[in-house]
């Protein structure tokens, strides 16, 4: 089944609605554009997309029935970004739906007039989208990904699972991921406090990540933390396999890692924020301004722990992490 079918059907499954429910909904046809960093043919994409049309549904705004959707999968591509924000302006919807930083930034570029609501943006306000969290102003509100402790939090947990590790390097893309600064302070701080030494490890393109991660493996005590990046999550398949080729533990800041392999993830439940969405974009169908709602801070997170690939690495997971993880891959 193609990937728009399974969409689709999800959209347009069959729901019951109370006749007091039915009578209060729109009978004009909304349109709405959602424009992700996923490619389309991630396995994971559809994941965020049912947990969206399901609070769609329970507040009363149905694929096919009173609402279009349009979607557009742009992947890690920065052109296929702007081409795609262009698409979706062209075709006049009542609100889009931006998931990640390079899409929000897109869209901003092609409409500063259809509302938009963002998921998975670490620095709306660095980012020049938006005034301020409590009136974002404008035409753009939504939910943020960024919470600075859990730069602090991901070197505790590397070293946890890890106790041998003495040296850990940050990874990830300048050119994707200029948010990725605000995690330094509770990571320099949690690192001080272990006796871990810090490596900052740019990386710009893909031919860049195998020697970093083997000259992380070369010698003992060698750590790696994957800090949030739209780049390092489109080629989470490359950076988990090679993590596992040279023997090193990492954590990563989210869960596609980990069911990819990676040994740990743990960041934000962005399915809890796709739901959440949906209650901002249901409140601006119905006449609400986006620079009326102010953007919320993550408030869901989650811990998944591969414990298959961890005895790859002759790593014990302590039962403290077990018991805490929100799910454990075996």
């Amino acid at each position: 089944m193609r990937r728009r079918e399974f969409i689709t059907l999800i959209g347009g499954a069959a729901v019951t609605w109370p006749l007091a429910v039915r009578a209060q909904q729109p009978e004009q046809m909304r349109r709405i554009g959602l424009l992700s960093f996923y490619a389309e043919n991630d396995a994971e994409g559809p994941r965020y997309i049912a947990k969206f049309l399901e609070a769609l549904e329970q507040l009363g705004w149905a694929h096919g029935r009173n609402v279009q959707i349009d979607y557009r999968w742009a992947g890690a591509d920065r052109d296929l970004f702007q081409r795609y924000a262009t698409e979706l302006v062209g075709l006049k919807p009542d609100l889009i739906v931006g998931q990640s930083t390079p899409a929000v930034a897109a869209l901003l570029r092609a409409t500063r007039a259809i509302p938009i609501v963002f998921v998975n943006v670490s620095d709306p306000i660095g980012s020049g989208f938006i005034e301020s969290l409590s009136r974002p102003g404008s035409n753009i509100t939504g939910f943020s990904n960024f919470e600075p402790a859990m730069g602090g939090k991901w070197v505790e947990l590397l070293k946890e699972i890890a106790p041998y590790v003495t040296r850990i390097a940050l990874m990830s893309n300048p050119a994707t991921s200029p948010h990725a600064r605000g995690y330094l302070p509770s990571i320099e701080t949690a690192a001080r406090s272990l006796g871990l030494q810090l490596i900052a490890t740019p990386v710009h393109d893909t031919s860049e990540i195998e020697p970093a991660i083997a000259a992380l493996g070369r010698d003992p005590g060698g750590g790696l933390v994957m800090l949030s990046d739209g780049f390092t999550l489109a080629h989470r398949e490359l950076i988990v396999r090679l993590a596992d080729k040279y023997r090193v533990p990492a954590v990563y800041p989210f869960r596609e890692f980990a069911k990819s392999g990676g040994l740990l993830s743990y960041g934000v439940d962005m399915a809890s924020q796709f739901g959440q969405a949906a209650s901002y974009v249901d409140r601006i169908l119905k006449g609400a301004k986006p620079g009326d709602l102010p953007v919320q801070a993550p408030t869901k997170f989650e811990l998944i722990v591969n414990l298959k690939t961890a005895k790859a690495l002759g790593l014990t997971v302590p039962p403290t992490l077990l018991t805490s993880a929100d799910e454990v891959i075996e």
